[in-house]
């Protein structure tokens, strides 16, 4: 019998979700220390920005790796060929 890991939750998905959620806080952060190094925004702004982007970011990270690791175990039924 083969064993497959599948998390709680459809891994496929909760991958791209992770991808495309720390792709856009990285984005968002290269803009946010843009408009702080060409002073558009105050360094404060920026500062909690970066931090929140980074809980986010982290969240979404550790939410991916936790589904993976709590995650039902479905086991393949024999094929025809394991039983020769």
């Amino acid at each position: 019998m083969k064993k497959s890991r599948k998390g709680y939750l459809n891994s496929k998905i909760v991958r791209a979700f992770t991808f495309y959620t720390i792709s856009l806080c990285v984005v968002a952060s290269v803009i946010i220390c843009i408009l702080a190094i060409w002073e558009f925004a105050d360094p404060n702004v920026f500062w909690r920005m970066l931090a929140t982007f980074f809980v986010i970011a982290f969240g979404s990270a550790v939410f991916a790796i936790v589904n993976n690791i709590f995650g039902t175990v479905e086991l393949s039924e024999p094929s025809a060929d394991d039983e020769s």
